[in-house]
């Protein structure tokens, strides 16, 4: 059977988990204490590791053994860490740490985990007459995954045996077996402003608590970002660790140096740099350094707090080399760096030379260090550049531009990321001109026959306050880190940007007004939970739900399963909008958890502040139904949806209909709605922190949800007014907008006095606020609307009776679209140059489509999408993608429109209930 059959069928049980399933199946086995067999406290633990074994002896599994005694320990465990299985007490629970070549992991009968790296298992064994308890790794991380396991349910378990069902058999134990589904799995944190970030940076204690939290949640890589904090080199008031180089060393040579900093906290940096980058990698991560300027000059800056002195145009490239030498040198646990490479870096696009030398500053190292660029802007020249080096080379585009979008490849871009004629020079030469196709996507990166490594970045527009954790979208997220050979992803540390851009505020960087609210510690421990289904699910996105769940049960002590259906569906809501409605996939522009409102009918003749969504993002007239979504090949706007309705000579796309997108906003907040009342009343104290910011932050959600439907709904019926100059639709239109309006008040008065007034993300007036700010654009809207007078009809003339059905369709759940009546396995990859023979065999008992079209593109985002009719045949349809198309470096991505009788269409495979499935097959070519 293949890894993720194994893992279905052997994994543990739901239920048990590892603190339930695993441990407690050495409960009634021989030789054991009748404590020892129940878990109680005072109870002996043997821990046996040798440490002539090398990945037992690594530091990660060193640091994870440490982790597991402690959790004993803190139990009341007795804990007895030995090097030899004859030192372990008879009557003691026995947990042997080893790895898979080990000769007493094969000779105790354990289920060992895979030989690929990362890989874990844990199993029940025997040595002689002694049970015991194997923890097994393929290397240091997948034996650390295996011991954190276990650590981490006696740690929230309170016990060896709690979370196991009273009417649970602990000896019917079934093994676990994992292994990881993408290599990189990765969590970016930034610098952004001294004002809030010099703080948890220069503290160890945040450091270690911090990094231990990503080790056991099975991330395996942290990338520290410095140079975020603007867009370009200008305006610049915050500076500190902009252009970093000078904030941590200085540089024999050279007299370059930052204005108003002393050397012994630039030396202090540096040491913390060092610190941090050793302390990750005694937890078994990888240690990206992200550079993401190299900008040394600030123009229009007056009011910066530092200024680069004693560098030129002329040195700048030499001493950046020698500048990430010696950085490299000193900090051996860097493993990579992150570069930004396009104009907001700073440097000119093209700038070919420059990028050579400094890349040389990694090769002089001595050390193979990872050279990532990030994608926007990138041409194979650079890339050529890089793979110049000789050092391992990784491109990291956007996922779903610079926001949280559905869990799937988006099909197509906008129509404004398409490639633009050259404009000449200039420091966007490429970005802004024939690569701009690259700015929100992966662009033309997934050639089967590139020589670099692809990971994919999810970026935080979306959200960034608000508590967010669903398992479903996140498993989601992990297929698609693998998608045509991609190494997996890399997320941003929740409250990303906060203080950008000078924005930054002294206190708490968390956003609560409510000190009872805080989570105690850090400002990352309010989304541990976040933390824990990223991590445990882009390891593995078959992961059992226990993990989670008992992290729950822990918090709320009580009403876990009903918190995990809540949180989850409420943390759908904002991702979907994002794809369904982009006015701009910029997130300096656009935030939806914090909406600065879009007019329905014109924004520009609404407000005199500037118009946040900006022409080069939304067609003119920019209004809420020009907006394009994120995925125009698969949602349709607003506007060209009425058109469909409306216009004889329009015919149906079979893209996804704002109204659809509305029903699933609105069932997600019901489902998140429902659930949430059913947790908080399981929770003994609904008084307590973790209760509260449930309650909250899920309440949030679900009102922006209701006020998303209710004004998609609100403008399709404005459209159908414009159209006809029939007064009825805008009634309907004005009757929606106002039942929005009331989701969001509604909203704003829970929220109360809890957050802070001024949240800032940036020093623009929508970058800043608070919900209740967004009210006034919402009822000038709404006025604006009810004074409209009827223009004149551009439509043929809708019946009252025709008016009536569509304005009650557009009110009401969308009609059901028909089943596919067909079947599809996906070919196996093909040769370059050969056609593709697809096939759709009729399903026994459902009535098959009337008509098939495919469609179908290469992985190549700056490609248009073709069509091809599917001919019936005796099994049910089939067609061929030509031989002259498939004579291309990609993969191919496609799916099916299929018409019935009635005029219906269903896309397949489309998007499922959970909405978090890719909605197309791929196939990939021959290797």
């Amino acid at each position: 059977m293949d890894r993720r059959e194994f893992i279905l069928k052997t994994g543990l049980a739901a239920a048990g988990g590892i603190a339930g399933g695993a441990l407690a199946g050495c409960a009634g086995t021989p030789g054991l204490t009748p404590g020892a067999a129940r878990g109680e406290v005072g109870s002996a633990v043997t821990i046996v590791r040798d440490p002539s074994d090398p990945v037992v002896a690594a530091a990660a599994a060193q640091w994870a053994l440490e982790q597991l005694r402690a959790a004993f320990a803190a139990q009341g465990f007795f804990v007895r860490v030995v090097s030899s299985l004859d030192d372990s007490p008879p009557g003691a629970l026995c947990i042997v740490a080893t790895n898979n070549r080990s000769g007493l992991g094969r000779n105790s009968g354990a289920v060992l985990a895979a030989s690929e790296p990362e890989a874990l298992a844990l199993s029940p064994g025997k040595v002689g007459a002694r049970d015991l308890f194997v923890a097994s790794g393929a290397d240091a991380r997948g034996l650390s995954y295996a011991l954190t396991e276990l650590a981490d349910a006696v740690a929230i378990g309170k016990g060896v045996y709690s979370a196991l069902p009273p009417s649970a058999d602990p000896t019917r134990l079934k093994p676990l077996a994992e292994s990881p589904a993408n290599r990189i799995r990765s969590v970016m944190r930034m610098f952004v402003t001294d004002v809030e970030d010099k703080a948890w940076y220069g503290d160890r204690n945040f450091w270690t608590n911090y990094l231990d939290l990503l080790a056991l949640q099975r991330f395996n890589r942290f990338n520290l970002a410095f140079g975020l904090g603007y867009d370009a080199p200008t305006g610049v008031r915050d500076s500190y660790l902009y252009f970093a180089y000078p904030f941590l060393l200085s540089v024999p040579g050279y007299n370059v140096a930052a204005t108003n900093l002393p050397d012994a906290e630039r030396d202090q940096n540096f040491a913390m740099l060092r610190f941090i980058s050793d302390e990750a990698a005694r937890r078994g991560l990888d240690f990206q350094l992200g550079l993401w300027t190299h900008a040394y000059k600030l123009t229009n800056s007056p009011n910066a707090n530092h200024v680069i002195t004693g560098l030129t145009d002329a040195t700048l490239a030499p001493y950046a080399r020698d500048a990430l030498a010696i950085i490299l040198k000193e900090c051996p646990n860097i493993t990579g760096v992150t570069f930004r490479i396009h104009g907001e870096s700073g440097i000119p696009e093209g700038s070919y030379d420059l990028w050579r030398t400094v890349f040389d500053g990694c090769v002089r190292s001595g050390r193979r260090v990872e050279l990532d660029m990030h994608a926007k802007g990138m041409d194979q020249e650079t890339i050529d550049v890089a793979l110049g080096t000789g050092l391992p080379v990784t491109i990291s585009p956007k996922f779903s531009a610079e926001h949280m979008g559905l869990p799937y490849h988006q099909a197509a871009i906008r129509q404004t990321e398409m490639p633009k004629a050259a404009r000449g020079g200039g420091a966007f030469a490429q970005s802004n001109g024939a690569r701009s196709f690259l700015r929100y996507s992966y662009g033309d990166l997934l050639a089967e026959d590139r020589k670099y490594g692809i990971f994919h970045r999810i970026w935080p527009g979306t959200q960034r306050v608000l508590l967010w954790g669903d398992p479903v979208f996140a498993a989601g997220y992990s297929r698609a880190g693998s998608f045509c050979g991609s190494l997996g992803q890399e997320i941003f540390d929740p409250l990303s940007f906060k203080g950008r851009k000078g924005s930054g505020l002294p206190g708490h960087r968390d956003g609560y007004a409510d000190a009872t609210l805080r989570a105690p510690g850090y400002d990352f421990d309010k989304f541990r939970y976040s933390f824990r289904v990223w991590g445990r699910l882009l390891y593995n996105p078959n992961a059992q739900p226990q993990s989670w769940l008992r992290f729950l049960q822990k918090e709320l002590f009580g009403g876990a399963d009903a918190a995990y259906y809540s949180l989850g569906h409420a943390s759908r809501i904002l991702p979907l909008i994002t794809t369904a409605h982009l006015p701009a996939a910029a997130n300096n522009n656009y935030w939806p958890e914090m909406y600065e409102n879009m007019s329905i009918l014109d924004s520009a003749a609404l407000d005199p502040k500037p118009e946040p969504y900006g022409a080069s993002e939304t067609p003119s007239p920019r209004r809420f139904g020009t907006v394009s979504p994120l995925d125009p090949q698969l949602f349709l706007r607003i506007e060209d949806f009425v058109d469909e309705l409306l216009k004889p000579d329009v015919k149906p796309s079979g893209k996804y209909t704002p109204v659809e997108v509305a029903q699933w906003l609105e069932d997600l907040a019901l489902a998140a709605e429902g659930k949430l009342g059913e947790a908080l009343n399981s929770v003994p104290d609904r008084q307590s922190g973790p209760a509260r910011r449930l309650a909250m932050d899920v309440s949030i959600q679900i009102g922006l949800g209701r006020f998303f439907a209710k004004k998609m709904r609100a403008a399709v019926l404005y459209a159908m007014f414009e159209r006809t100059g029939n007064p009825v639709p805008l009634i309907a239109a004005t009757r929606n907008y106002n039942s929005a309006r009331k989701s969001w008040a509604d909203f704003v008065d829970i929220i109360g006095a809890s957050y802070v007034t001024n949240l800032t993300y940036g020093d623009a007036w929508f970058q800043r606020g608070t919900w209740a700010d967004r009210l006034k654009l919402i009822d000038q809207d709404i006025a604006a609307m009810q004074q409209r007078t009827p223009p004149p009809p551009t439509v043929t003339t809708i019946t009252d009776q025709g008016m009536d059905l569509l304005i009650r369709t557009t009110e009401g759940p969308p009609p059901a679209r028909p089943a596919p009546g067909v079947a599809h396995a996906t070919p196996v990859p093909f040769r370059r140059g050969t056609p593709i023979p697809l096939a759709l065999n009729t399903v026994e008992g459902q009535a098959p489509p009337l008509q098939a079209i495919v469609h179908y593109r290469h992985t190549q985002q700056a490609e248009s999408w073709r069509a091809l009719g599917l001919v019936r045949d005796a099994a049910g349809f089939s067609a061929q993608i030509p031989a002259d198309y498939t004579d291309s470096p990609y993969a191919l991505t496609y799916y099916f429109e299929l018409h019935d009788a009635a005029g219906r269409i269903a896309l397949f495979p489309g998007l499922n209930s959970t909405l978090a499935n890719p909605p197309y097959f791929t196939v990939r070519q021959v290797s």
